[in-house]
Order: structure tokens, then sequence, then C-alpha cells
């Protein structure tokens, strides 16, 4: 296999809680080594793995997303031919879990900008989170996935149409949502070692899914990514909760443009939707119709606990 290239941004300014503490704690586990890329005026430094797949770390000022229009031109000009990229920071916000180990692709639903999506990569990512989660012994913490978002939008980090501006699939990889659970170096450290094993993956036939309604965090979607039957396993990755498919008017005559802009920006494309019960009938209508038109099943999310049970396309 190819080698394959992955880049981390860890903004480490006090502002992040998270960021400066799993940098730390890659540096005390890998022999990284200082590029000649300057970003925000300090060396990015890397690391290469036996299968020769290599990692960049990415020290900047400010949390990427926050800084959206100031960090593209230098994504673009350095990181636009790798594999994956993620952003390691902090996860808060009202009513938030506690003791959270999260990832979420990025978009605005609303706007139906999508970045692209790898969602074998988060499931790697997501897998290697939650074992090196029970070998440090955080029983307390949890692996889990959000809701398709993009921080920008909350911190003023430029326009959403920026996101699919860089062609390379992102993740928001976090610690929340509390200053207990940011400070925990045990925590750093499950983020500091799941990190180089984004491009190990189990074998597994990976079946990818457009996951939509529900709340932020919506447990019958996470849960998914650590389902297996067979030889087979779901790829998760763009979940676009209730009340953004609700404030972005799916309903309205762009909806479905919208829907499909999201399904090409997963790799791969799609083999099934899956939608909460909770969904108003006209957007469900709207994954029933994108489901015909791509001749794939569409289910609620109850059916994600009997994958055997999905009549997928090329089932015979």
């Amino acid at each position: 296999m190819a080698r394959q290239k992955a880049v981390f941004f860890f903004c480490i300014d006090p502002i992040d809680h998270v960021a400066g503490n799993v940098l730390r704690a890659s540096a005390g586990i890998l022999p990284l080594e200082e590029t000649d890329i300057l970003v925000d005026g300090k060396a990015v430094r890397k690391y290469t793995d036996r299968a020769d797949n290599v990692f960049y770390f990415v020290s900047t000022s400010r949390v990427v997303s926050h800084g959206y229009d100031h960090y593209l031109p230098i994504m673009n000009s350095h990181f636009a031919d790798f594999d994956l990229a993620g952003i390691i920071t902090w996860h808060a916000g009202q009513n938030a879990p506690d003791n959270i180990l999260t990832s979420h692709t990025t978009g605005d639903v609303d706007s139906g900008n999508f970045g692209p999506a790898r969602p074998e990569y988060l499931r790697n990512l997501l897998l290697a989170m939650e074992r090196n989660r029970l070998k440090a012994g955080l029983q307390d913490f949890q692996v889990t996935t959000e809701a398709t978002h993009w921080s920008g939008m909350v911190y003023g980090g430029g326009r959403p149409d920026m996101i699919p501006r860089f062609p390379v699939p992102m993740l928001d990889i976090e610690i929340g949502s509390s200053p207990v659970c940011w400070s925990s170096e045990a925590a750093a450290g499950v983020l500091a070692e799941s990190l180089i094993s984004v491009f190990e993956s189990d074998g597994r036939r990976i079946r990818n899914l457009l996951c939509a309604g529900g709340v932020h965090f919506e447990q019958s979607f996470s849960g998914a990514v650590f389902q297996t039957w067979n030889d087979s396993a779901f790829g998760v990755s763009h979940i676009l909760a209730n009340q953004w498919l609700v404030t972005g008017h799916y309903e309205d005559d762009d909806g479905p443009e919208k829907l499909e802009a999201c399904v090409r920006s997963i790799h791969g494309g799609i083999e099934g939707i899956a939608f909460h019960d909770n969904l108003k009938g006209i957007y469900k209508d709207r994954f029933r119709a994108l489901a015909a038109k791509s001749g794939i099943p569409v289910f609620k999310h109850q059916v994600l606990r009997r994958p055997e049970d999905i009549p997928w396309a090329d089932r015979e």
C-alpha cells in the first residue's frame, strides 16, 4: 500500500484546554523530527511509522477552525495532498456530556457546505480511542462521535463556503466537556496514541452510511461505529442532526441539492441511509427520495442493531 499522510493541528495558546496536553503527550511517546515547514513561526514536526505512513504535527497560535481565513491558504499550500487532517481541541457546550473522547466530521449543515469525509479513517480512529481508553483504565470515559458541524461558525472563523476549499478530510478530535476532563493527562495520552492509528484497519468490509436526525450526540449512530457482523462494519461519517435539517430548511426546493452535496463529499459514496424516528415526515421523504435515486436502502435507526436484515443493493 502506498504511503499515507495525516496532519494534526494543535493550538498551543491556553485558550485551547486540550491541544497542548495532547501535543506534549505525542512528543513524549513519538520520536518527532522537525521539518522545514513553518506555521505561525514554529517548525512543523513529523513522525514516520513502520508502514512508512507519515504524520505531521502542527503547532498553531489559534484553533484552526476559529481562524480559518488565516489557516486555509497555509493548509492548501503544505497539506492539500494529504489523506487526512485533524484538529485536536476541547469540547464544551450547554448540556454537553462529560468524560468523552470524541471525533466528528466537518460541515455546515444549514448552508449545505460539507468537508470531504473518509468513514474508514474515522472508524479506525474511534476504534483506536476505545482500545487505548480501556488500556489506560479510563472506565469513566466513553468514546463517541457527534453530529457534523463546524466550530468556525460559532467563533467567526470564516464563511461556511470555505469548508470544501480544503480538499482533505478534516476531523475535530476532542476531549470533553469540563475542566477536569480537559486536564486529564490519561485522556490526552489516549488521543496521542490513537492519532497514529488512523490508517490501521481491522480489514472488515465497510458499508458507508448517511445518518440523519436525532440529537447532537445520538447514541444510535455513534454506537453503529462499533457494530460488526460477519466480515462487515458500518462506515459512519456525516451525521445530519435534526436541529440543523430544520434550521437549514431541507424541506425547501434546494434540500435535495444539499443532500446530494453531502453524499458527494463522502469518499466511496454511501450504501445506505439511516434516519431517526424523530424526523418529521417531510425530511424522511427527502431521504427516501435520495435512497430511491441512488438505488440504496433507507431504514430507521433501530435497524442498525440488526445489520443482517438490511437489504443492501449488492445482496443476493
